[in-house]
């Protein structure tokens, strides 16, 4: 703890040398169309006798003295000239104020000089309800004071506070009971790839909350953004340029219920594991051939090679497992030849450790009956590191042009050792043998993506708006080493000794030796025009696209074994610690190494994407709003080899025609009715096609790709009523309806017992969702007491069903809720500085792994999750210190077999897994120089 203490220390120093921190006070903002949220550029603020203009983006900056009420003039022409009062500039940081200029009604251009009056407070009102009332698409948007004053750390945390969006595992997003495959994450308007290799999901803790300026969670589609999603499009937009030199540190301590106040065991790694880097410790042996070159040793070349790689299974003991954190963010503007420079830049470090406890069983079922195969109880204990950075610059030519580049890295590790014991039927399907096994892994992911983007505005061309963008991506998986041993006993045979599951076999379960590099490359180049003018009295757009998207992906796996050719109890007798000592190796009777052949081990895959995209915006009426038009998507994929007469090669060649209406009746300033539909699509991920067969400890099963599965094509339809009494608040009841062709869902396959179970991912033909769902956000100061309190949830209903003519099914999707629930207490007190939240989720029971026609599938029980947090503004609120506790009520997750089909779990079912990771407690501070 000291020595990551002392780093920390130094970390921070060196991040904040060569920092100045200008003291003066600024007013920002942007200037946005009342009837749908674009920037408007040009527009004239004058206060006093200073006066700025907006830029392409719709920012402006101004600095003012604190302590005094200002009157701004805001002007632009074709719009209401407006006036506002009470306008107070803070002592300390940026005042943040957005302004929604309204064109002048037939009525009001025939009286001249028009002036719209209103006060800070109102103008506030009006852009903060003005994002989400008069976007285009039902969506819900989270602005900067909105972030700024909540004690969220994280775009995850952000997150949670939406109304039907809940979290797993604390950064993978749900939305409408929909699994995260079905989500998709953009940055900065780029189409992010998947952050898991062997997901297709995004994790949402990587973006640190205060350097974000907007976050839009999309639930219907348009043509000018990605076609790949199903449930929810979830955009997160940076800061350009900082209108203010600032420098932000935070740090934290915390710790885990069921870790706390425990031994933490650790398996004995290199000096850099700390920071979640491999210093060599576990790497390949440098004499090491690649693998056509291994397979010609002879054996005792082999061996010789194996005995220097495979390590036994010692471990070491922490005392007390902390876990910390520090958060390092800072940004400054300058000149460069005349013109505005901005920087941002984000470090990022947190080292938690995590213990979790889960049962696993696999059962063989007749009927309400259920065999058990194996019982193994499992302690994981996983020392998770993130260490990540952001930098972002921006260049302002002049008001119509600009270019950024933005940059993000993060390494993110997971150091385990895993614990087993348990009864297996595997070598005796009547008596059974008592088993203890232990794992140990080291797997690291990097993610990097860097993106540049230029916009700009062409008066020549009557004020056409050119945007272009390119960007490089890289995610690299690297698992130097993960291996397996497990110990087997006859209970039946009186003093009959543990003896390790070692034989003249190979095997990935036991014994195993693994090793694995995975490497994706995602590239992106593209751009868009668009042309804004007035038909009929209203204003009219018109944007049109393109996007070219490659994706390459190198993966090469190494499975080692150790095995015996002859029995020796002497060597197999051996504990954890010893039993692979490079003397336990060679000749005559004792361990030797070798390699699994095979060449679905190893796979090459590689996508093209082209897009196309023609988009209309347009105000029929004052009251008729729609956002409409196709987007074209051809994409070619190739997994496996490049060669047909490879068993491995797969391509997939198809284009997709993506439509999409969104019709918007605005029945007054304060309520909506929406009405829209779409077609979108799901792609398979390169894992889920590959032929790759991996043995998952935790599963105690092997997960087997499919080369025939297909992408899943979805209709979907909406319609919403939304009122918006005053900001902050909402009301709204929605109707929706999804029809999803061919669903990616995962199997359960039974076909014995053992390393033989597998789980593969297979398409159903077709699965149809029915939903309502019910939203409000609602301020309790009409009760004096909750003045400074908001009360917010979200109810949906969805009822969801497969079919399979094939297979005649007839249940649920794999994945989908038939109900979730989430509610949100918030309490914000400004002026004394203290706010708190809490939080409430639940999901109905949904399908973890789909079974058979001997097997049933797995269902995950409903399991409610409470979490609070409670931030203090301290040092004239510079500083803050905030409280964090996730899962308060840590009930134990539940997976059955339905055994009676009663809809619920009980202890007639057959109980497949069950888990517990305690309650996290965390604490931080922070302080902004």
């Amino acid at each position: 703890m000291k020595k990551q203490l002392h780093k920390s220390i130094m970390l921070l120093a060196l991040f904040s040398a060569g920092y100045a921190f200008a003291q003066s006070q600024i007013l920002e903002g942007r200037v946005l169309d009342e009837k749908d949220n674009t920037p408007i550029q040009g527009v004239k603020i004058k206060i006093n006798d200073q006066e700025v203009t907006t830029d392409i983006s719709g920012y402006y900056s101004i600095n003012l003295s604190p302590g005094t009420n200002y009157i701004i003039t805001v002007s632009s022409n074709g719009y209401n000239k407006k006036e506002i009062s009470e306008v107070t500039i803070k002592n300390e940081g940026n005042t943040h104020l957005d302004i929604v200029l309204d064109k002048p009604s037939a009525k009001e251009k025939e009286i001249e000089g028009v002036v719209i009056r209103s006060n800070a407070r109102k103008e506030t009102i009006a852009s903060t309800i003005g994002l989400q009332k008069n976007a285009g698409v039902v969506s819900q948007v989270i602005g900067v004071e909105a972030i700024k004053r909540s004690p969220d750390r994280n775009t995850g945390e952000v997150l949670k506070r939406v109304s039907g969006v809940s979290l797993f595992d604390g950064k993978y997003i749900v939305v409408r009971g929909l699994s995260d495959r079905y989500n998709q994450a953009m940055l900065n308007g780029i189409q992010l790839s998947s952050t898991e290799p062997d997901r297709k999901t995004f994790s949402f803790d990587l973006f640190p909350a205060n350097v974000i300026e907007t976050l839009v969670i999309n639930k219907t589609f348009i043509p000018e953004y990605t076609g790949e999603w199903g449930g929810g499009l979830i955009q997160v937009n940076t800061k350009d340029i900082p209108n203010k030199d600032f420098f932000n540190v935070q740090v934290g301590v915390g710790g885990n219920t069921i870790t706390m106040g425990q031994e933490f065991l650790m398996q004995k790694g290199g000096k850099w594991d700390f920071l979640g880097i491999d210093d060599g410790y576990r790497k390949l042996p440098t004499n090491m051939p690649a693998k056509n070159g291994f397979s010609i040793l002879n054996e005792a070349q082999k061996t010789e090679i194996g005995k220097g790689y495979t390590k036994n299974f010692g471990f070491n003991s922490v005392g007390y497992p902390e876990n910390i954190s520090l958060q390092l963010d800072g940004g400054f503007n300058t000149k460069v030849f005349g013109k505005d420079l901005g920087v941002i830049a984000v470090l990022n470090y947190s080292n938690n450790k995590r213990r979790t406890e889960s049962t696993n069983r696999f059962f063989t079922i007749n009927d309400q009956t259920a065999d058990t195969n194996f019982d193994y109880f499992t302690e994981k204990y996983s020392n998770d590191v993130i260490l990540g950075g952001m930098l972002n610059l921006s260049l302002k030519f002049n008001s119509n042009n600009k270019i950024s580049l933005k940059n993000i890295i993060t390494n993110n590790t997971v150091n385990h050792m895993s614990f087993r014991t348990g009864k297996d039927f595997e070598f005796d399907p009547v008596n059974g043998t008592n088993i203890v096994a232990r794992e140990i892994g080291f797997k690291q992911t990097t993610f990097y993506n860097s993106t540049i983007n230029g916009t700009h505005k062409i008066d020549a061309l009557g004020g056409l708006t050119f945007n272009w963008y390119g960007s490089f991506g890289i995610l690299d998986q690297y698992i130097p080493l993960l291996q397996r041993l497990q110990y087997n006993q006859h209970p039946d045979m009186a003093g009959s000794p543990y003896l390790a599951l070692i034989s003249n076999g190979l095997s990935q379960k036991s014994g195993s030796v693994f090793y694995s590099t995975l490497s994706d490359y995602l590239y992106n180049a593209g751009g868009d025009v668009s042309k804004t003018f007035t038909l009929f009295g209203e204003k009219q757009t018109i944007k049109g696209g393109y996007l070219f998207q490659v994706k390459d992906r190198i993966y090469n796996s190494r499975p080692f074994s150790v095995r015996l050719e002859n029995y020796n109890q002497g060597l197999l007798s051996q504990p954890f610690e010893t039993i692979f000592n490079p003397e336990n190796f060679g000749a005559d009777g004792r361990f030797t190494f070798d390699e699994i052949a095979g060449n679905q081990y190893r796979y090459i895959a590689n996508t093209i994407l082209n897009a196309g995209y023609l988009q209309f915006d347009n105000n029929f009426t004052p009251w008729l709003r729609a956002v409409w038009g196709l987007r074209v998507e051809n994409f070619d994929q190739l997994v496996g080899s490049t060669k047909k007469s490879d068993d491995r090669f797969v391509n997939t060649r198809v284009t997709d025609f993506l439509p999409a209406l969104n019709l918007t009746f605005k029945v007054n300033p304060k309520m909506n009715i929406r009405l829209a539909g779409s077609q979108t699509v799901v792609r398979p991920e390169f894992r889920e096609v590959s032929p790759l067969a991996y043995y998952d400890f935790d599963l105690g099963a092997t997960v087997i790709g499919n080369k025939f599965i297909e992408r899943t094509k979805i209709t979907s339809a909406d319609l919403r009523w939304e009122y918006y009494p005053r900001t902050g608040e909402i009301i709204s009841v929605a109707g929706f309806y999804k029809n999803f062709k061919k669903p990616i869902e995962l199997y359960f396959n039974q076909s014995g017992v053992g390393t033989s179970n597998t789980f593969n991912y297979l398409n159903v033909d077709k699965a149809d969702a029915y939903g309502l769902e019910l939203e409000f956000r609602k301020k309790l100061d009409f009760i004096s007491a909750f003045r400074n309190f908001t009360f917010g949830g979200n109810f949906a209903y969805i009822k969801n069903r497969v079919t399979d003519e094939a297979t005649k099914i007839d249940r649920p999707m794999q994945g989908q809720s038939p109900y979730t629930i989430n509610l949100s207490l918030q309490y914000d007190a400004e002026k004394s500085g203290w706010s708190s939240t809490v939080l409430f989720n639940m999901i109905g029971r949904r399908i973890l792994y789909v079974g058979n026609d001997q097997v049933p599938p797995i269902w995950e029980a409903p399991r409610p999750l409470l979490d609070f947090q409670l931030a203090k503004k301290i040092w004239n609120k510079k500083g803050e210190i905030k409280l964090n506790i996730s899962d308060i009520l840590n009930r134990r997750a539940k997976f059955y077999h339905d055994l009676n089909d009663n809809g619920k779990y009980d202890n007639k079912d057959a109980l497949a897994i069950e888990r517990v990771t305690g309650t996290n407690i965390s604490l931080t501070l922070g302080y902004n120089f």
